[in-house]
């Protein structure tokens, strides 16, 4: 019957709106029984009992009161089923964009973002129908059919048992045809996720595309996916048409054996007019609840089908949630060590980092590095608890970070990664990014500590200057200038800096590090760097080979060692990966 556990879970946190939905359409069946029998009351009178005529006024009134009624609790019905929706899809939307955002960049770098993102935004509005139309209508079905069956029983047990014979079949055809129905769906999403992710791909790499005359191929290849998807959504079509053919021809058949044996017995005289009248007008709304519930459990299967990508996102964000010991964090002052730290990346059988131990000491620069792929990145990804290490742990003073609120030790992180993200808003939005409440004269201070100031006063907007999605309307250099007066603005005790200025020129890079130097004073500071500049004046210099430290020391004394690190520099001239 296509009932997903955790969306009836979820109804349960805010029922009333459904609850409502569904007493209003029991009130308005109530009403429905109501008109049928003053309809049948005032067809008796006009043509059977002239002698109450007088009585035919009161009748018609009461008919168009009842009508009237029907028709407001209808739409009642209707608005409190939408409303419940509403409120539910806001729910889950929230948690969801709260669990991606718990989950961190190490889940989005492993999904497809356009994918993602259908997900997020079709994905939710996609059970729409599921709340507002399938669930309701699924006590409709049950509550509006035995009303009705009610009313006709004491009067004609012979029609009443035909109803309730026929009834069944409707929700078995439904069924049965529903397992296809619902494997056709899913494989629709499925496509329509595919689809999205692909496009979105081919839009970002366009110019990758162009570059090396790809442009035409790769518009075939989006050919191929949308025709994919047009064909799985043409079989959820048939087997849709297919269910409402065969839900419709068994209310019709049941339909025509209570209109021929009321007609039999009405000429034999075994019935009267009036309840065979009564039970010709309740027969065909007997049956369209439960048509009704076919039509809406294909309109709801969509969302049934976003929610298998849905909650499995919130479950493992669930998974990872960690709780606050306390409420209270460590001193600032507190080393950061690093225990015996080992780590594995989901799906894989190799160790990006293997026993692992150091330890940043407060008010010092620790560098490190080592050849691609040796675990730089993971080090500082698990600084950040955008993830977390598969053995030893990391410990701030005596306080593990597994027990300290994930948004809590992020606040106290300034980083500066090596491609900042600049939004497409404008730039002091993308600075005040790093902390909001931040004052007009505590942001522009942030400004000139990383030598922005002449280049914003050069904009024709100045701080409302729009920087364009990716801050493609501003240079590589000052989108780095931009993540450096976040940091400034920031102003955490612990500072990670991942190779921010790997891709820039001697003279920029020169620029940069003295608003660097600036900001690295009095502060714990993680550094991944290639450049010799960078590193050489650092507290500690840790080098990494395939997961393990191999090496640690001032850069005075791993020069005078044999070993990767002066390798590096010796073969690079002054570069240490």
């Amino acid at each position: 019957m296509n009932l997903d556990r955790r969306l009836i879970t979820l109804v349960r946190e805010h029922p009333v709106p459904f609850v409502t939905s569904v007493i209003a359409a029991v009130f308005a069946t109530l009403a429905l029984i109501a008109q049928a029998w003053l309809i049948c009351r005032t067809v008796t009178i006009l043509f059977l009992e002239p002698s109450s005529m007088a009585d035919l006024p009161v009748f018609l009134a009461a008919f168009g009161i009842v009508s009237l009624l029907k028709t407001a609790l209808n739409w009642y019905s209707a608005r409190e089923a939408a409303r419940g929706s509403e409120t539910l899809r806001q729910l889950l939307h929230n948690r969801l964009t709260a669990a991606i955002s718990r989950l961190g960049p190490s889940f989005t770098a492993s999904r497809r973002s356009g994918s993602l993102a259908t997900t997020l935004q079709q994905g939710v509005e996609a059970l729409d129908p599921y709340f507002s139309q399938y669930l309701p209508q699924l006590f409709i079905s049950v509550l509006v059919p035995g009303a009705i069956a009610a009313a006709i029983l004491p009067r004609d047990l012979l029609s009443g048992t035909i109803l309730l014979c026929t009834a069944p079949l409707i929700p078995l055809f439904m069924i049965l045809i529903g397992k296809a129905a619902q494997n056709m769906t899913r494989q629709q999403w499925q496509s329509l996720t595919r689809m999205s992710g692909h496009f979105l791909d081919m839009l970002q790499g366009l110019t990758t595309l162009k570059l090396f005359g790809q442009s035409r191929s790769r518009a075939g290849s989006i050919e191929e996916i949308s025709e994919q998807f047009r064909t799985s959504t043409m079989n959820v079509l048939k087997i849709a048409f297919l269910s409402s053919l065969t839900l419709e021809l068994v209310g019709t058949i049941g339909t025509a054996i209570i209109a021929v044996q009321i007609g039999l017995r009405l000429m034999a005289g075994a019935l009267d007019f009036q309840t065979a009248f009564f039970i010709i007008i309740l027969t065909p709304e007997f049956y369209q609840p439960l048509r009704q519930l076919g039509t809406k459990f294909h309109a709801g299967m969509e969302g049934s089908s976003a929610a298998e990508d849905i909650f499995p996102i919130i479950e493992a964000s669930e998974e990872s949630r960690t709780q606050a010991a306390g409420g209270a964090l460590v001193d600032d002052a507190q080393p950061v060590t690093f225990n015996d730290v080992s780590f594995t990346h989901p799906g894989s059988d190799h160790a990006a980092l293997q026993h692992i131990s150091f330890t940043l000491e407060p008010g010092t620069t620790t560098a490190l590095v080592g050849p691609s792929g040796a675990g730089k990145t993971t080090c500082m990804n698990l600084l950040l608890r955008f993830i977390s290490p598969s053995a030893g742990s990391i410990i701030t003073g005596t306080t593990d970070l597994a027990e300290i609120d994930r948004q809590n030790w992020q606040n106290r992180i300034a980083w500066i990664p090596q491609h900042p993200w600049l939004f497409h808003t404008s730039i002091g939005e993308n600075l005040l990014i790093a902390r909001p409440d931040a004052s007009r004269e505590e942001l522009m201070q942030a400004i000139d500590n990383a030598g922005l100031h002449s280049f914003i006063e050069n904009l024709p907007d100045g701080l409302d200057t729009v920087v364009g999605e990716q801050g493609t309307a501003i240079s590589g250099g000052e989108a780095q200038r931009v993540a450096i007066a976040r940091a400034f603005l920031r102003n955490a005790p612990l500072l990670l800096l991942d190779e921010p200025t790997s891709h820039t020129d001697p003279e920029l890079e020169e620029s940069l590090q003295h608003s660097l130097r600036q900001l690295m004073q009095n502060r714990t500071t993680l550094v991944i760097a290639h450049r010799l500049s960078t590193i050489m004046d650092a507290d500690a210099i840790l080098v990494l080979e395939n997961g393990h430290i191999t090496a640690s020391g001032t850069h005075d004394t791993l020069i005078r060692q044999n070993g990767y690190y002066r390798s590096a520099v010796r073969t690079t001239g002054g570069n240490a990966s």
